[in-house]
């Protein structure tokens, strides 16, 4: 970072590139839903067979790479940063070009171990996905190293926004017009690219300004840093996407010679209904307490002032508090929630079983971002080798005897080895205690109190309301999820397992403060 950014602004701008993260992954999350209902299950298992191919690359390039060329840049002298930006460039190019290669030519391939050929024009499709993400991870790295954060995120939206209307607006065009759902699968692969070309025509005006050649020569040390550092940043963003490899891989498989082509593929893209709400509950989960990450490193760096033990402490509580909530919520109401979005209520059982990795995921999210500010990479990155092989070994054995349940399982089992290999080494590195006893007894009395009223005004209320079928889930679903989500933050505030300076400390945590302090003080009176 350059002299002429003050820390306000560079924190400013952090903050607006949050604040773009989150809108797109509320958006990442809440596509899925209408595309879903315009291409059913099959055309849904189709296009998630395909897309965590691109989203590995997209999410190593613009997330990763651009925060580890940002990263260099800005701690290395002015004099050199031609030469990280020639590197990069040329790594990119040479990564874009192997991925394109591997997607487009290799897609026939991929396909058959996929266990459905058709998916091959799919993958194609994916293949020119992938070539205008390199460019974006280039223009965004450089303008976030110089502190130019309000173009980048700008980008970020204007990106998504432009894939999720090319997907809705293709898959919509593609049914109406009597394609094939791969017709549609191939259109919204593309929209990945279609975004990416967007927010690079974007970025390219402020980049142009800096009079810079994107190519020059190639310094492989430089190279080995970027890739190193790229990985280490992503890996838990990554983590997953690589779920969700695995699963295109094995699950269709083994469920094909029992079940049937159509049945089988019916089945993973009810399997599939999962990813949207486990995305939606790791976003609350985790957006207000990953911006508590800064605040530990910047906390480090003083000696005075509050200690980093308490950001920590903190962003772990809020973490495993609202993973567990939303985990909780979902399971009570999953049958009528599956059948408001998803038009059926099918697999909801393995929905709910699939919905916990919300917790580990949260934890897994946290702590390896505490610890990258430590710098520990290497030890993280082995506990999320040895998850993802728990996950295709519990899908080679479970799949077969419990279906989607037992791929559902399969990813509990791999992520919480994850997220507790990762407590034991965070304990190793910093002998932090995440929080006392009470904190677990009132996290579990807030859940019971809000399985109690919720499953008390379902029961109720499913006799007196005059609709059946989706209407009667749909209602459900909007009344029974604030009522649950009122009552056990009432029981949190009640308790003050978070206390209201704590609550100040987080984004948008005023009003919880607020409300804490309005309960408490009528007890104190009475």
């Amino acid at each position: 970072m350059t002299a002429q950014y003050s820390m306000a602004s560079f924190l400013k701008g952090a903050a607006l590139l949050a604040l773009a993260g989150f809108v797109v992954k509320l958006l990442s999350a809440v596509y899925r839903v209408p595309f879903q209902n315009l291409v059913g299950d099959e055309g849904f298992y189709i296009y998630q067979q395909v897309y965590p191919f691109v989203a590995i690359f997209g999410i190593w390039t613009s997330y990763g790479f651009a925060v580890a060329v940002s990263k260099l840049l800005a701690e290395q002298h002015n004099s050199k940063h031609a030469g990280i930006l020639s590197t990069a460039s040329w790594l990119m190019a040479i990564l874009a070009a192997s991925a394109f290669a591997v997607l487009y030519f290799g897609a026939g391939m991929l396909a058959g171990w996929m266990g459905d050929p058709a998916l091959s024009g799919v993958l194609q499709a994916g293949a020119f996905a992938v070539v205008f993400m390199a460019p974006l991870a280039i223009l965004k790295g450089r303008l976030q190293a110089i502190g130019n954060m309000a173009p980048v995120a700008t980008a970020q939206v204007a990106e998504q926004a432009v894939r999720v209307a090319v997907i809705l607006l293709g898959a919509f065009a593609a049914v109406s017009y009597g394609f094939s759902l791969y017709v549609a699968g191939q259109v919204a692969i593309a929209a990945a690219g279609a975004g990416s070309f967007a927010a690079v025509l974007l970025l390219w005006r402020s980049y142009r300004r800096q009079r810079e050649r994107p190519f020059g020569k190639f310094h492989k040390v430089t190279a080995k840093k970027l890739l190193f550092m790229s990985l280490g940043v992503s890996m838990s963003s990554l983590l997953l996407v690589l779920f969700q490899l695995v699963d295109s891989f094995t699950v269709y498989r083994l469920l094909e010679q029992p079940l049937g082509t159509e049945a089988a593929m019916e089945q993973k893209g009810i399997y599939d209904r999962a990813q949207p709400l486990v995305q939606f509950g790791i976003l609350l989960a985790t957006s207000l307490t990953l911006s508590l990450v800064p605040l530990i490193a910047r906390t480090m760096q003083k000696k005075s002032g509050r200690s980093p033990a308490l950001y920590a402490s903190l962003a772990l509580r809020v973490s495993v508090l609202f993973a567990v909530a939303a985990s909780a919520g979902l399971t009570l109401v999953m049958p009528y929630v599956n059948e408001a979005l998803f038009k059926t209520p099918d697999g909801s059982f393995a929905l709910i079983v699939f919905n916990w990795q919300i917790v580990s995921m949260s934890l897994v999210l946290v702590l390896t971002a505490i610890l990258y500010g430590f710098g520990k990479v290497g030890v993280p990155a082995l506990f999320l080798l040895i998850g993802l092989l728990l996950k295709l070994a519990g899908n080679l054995w479970l799949v077969p005897g419990y279906g989607i349940t037992g791929a559902a399982l399969a990813g509990n089992i791999g992520l919480a080895f994850i997220a507790a290999a990762l407590i034991w080494y965070f304990k190793k590195v910093w002998p932090l205690q995440f929080a006392h006893a009470h904190f677990y007894g009132w996290l579990m009395a807030a859940s019971l109190a809000m399985a109690i009223a919720v499953y008390a005004y379902v029961v109720v209320i499913a006799r007196l309301v005059p609709w059946s079928g989706r209407f009667e889930a749909v209602f459900i679903t909007l009344t029974a999820v604030p009522l649950g989500a009122a009552v056990f933050l009432l029981v949190v505030a009640k308790s003050r397992i978070i206390t209201e300076r704590e609550w100040y400390i987080i984004p948008f945590g005023r009003r919880l403060a607020a409300l804490q302090l309005a309960l408490n003080s009528r007890k104190k009176r009475s």
